[in-house]
């Protein structure tokens, strides 16, 4: 299988981190998709990927899969032994609600703001900025690292007792913040615990 990708982006980040998790890395081929540079908009990505955004899984008959989620679902079920996803009725909803909570509340706010409110990829690929938006999304991400802070408080990881994809999305998300000059509130000790406990799970560490 192949993935596409453009190394240091937060969203190929969460796939190579599952990869590793399930120990399938040294079965991806992988290759680079030059964002920067326009690269994704071209015609022979855009066939493969309408959507035109990164990651994205070929798989080895041609089908292709983009989406974190649905990668990671695709990638997680592949030994029969989910570990990511959840494997029953109630760990598969608690993990999607948490992870969805991860994406929208954090991880994509913080895209916003750092695509809308900051000088962004530069002008050639941002396009359109809505400063006001973006700052707005700021307040946004700010709130979603609250309230992941609250969830921590009782619970070791974002699902429950058990690491998994949402784990992955917020921390992720917490990159990308980073990348951005957007720290974690001081005020939330928890998840400044949980991410340094991320930075040391063999997966993360990986990434370089």
């Amino acid at each position: 299988m192949k993935i596409y990708e453009f190394r240091g982006f937060p969203n190929p980040a969460r796939i190579r981190i599952a990869l590793a998790e399930k120990d399938m890395l040294d079965q991806a081929e992988f290759i680079s998709v030059n964002v920067p540079d326009g690269e994704h908009q071209s015609d022979a990505f855009r066939a493969k990927n309408p959507s035109a955004t990164v990651p994205m899984l070929e798989l080895e008959d041609g089908t292709c899969i983009s989406e974190c989620t649905a990668i990671t679902e695709y990638l997680d079920h592949l030994d029969g032994s989910p570990t990511l996803t959840g494997s029953t009725p109630r760990q598969r909803a608690r993990i999607h609600m948490m992870q969805r909570r991860a994406e929208a509340g954090l991880l994509d706010a913080v895209a916003t703001y750092f695509h809308h409110a900051t000088p962004g990829l530069g002008p050639d690929v941002e396009g359109y900025q809505c400063p006001d938006w973006g700052n707005h999304q700021k307040e946004t991400a700010l709130t979603g690292m609250r309230y992941l802070d609250g969830v921590l408080e009782n619970q070791p990881w974002l699902a429950g007792d058990d690491f998994s994809m949402a784990d992955i999305t917020a921390f992720a998300g917490l990159i990308f913040a980073g990348f951005a000059q957007l720290g974690v509130p001081d005020s939330c000790a928890n998840l400044r615990n949980w991410q340094d406990r991320m930075a040391q799970r063999p997966s993360v560490a990986a990434l370089g």
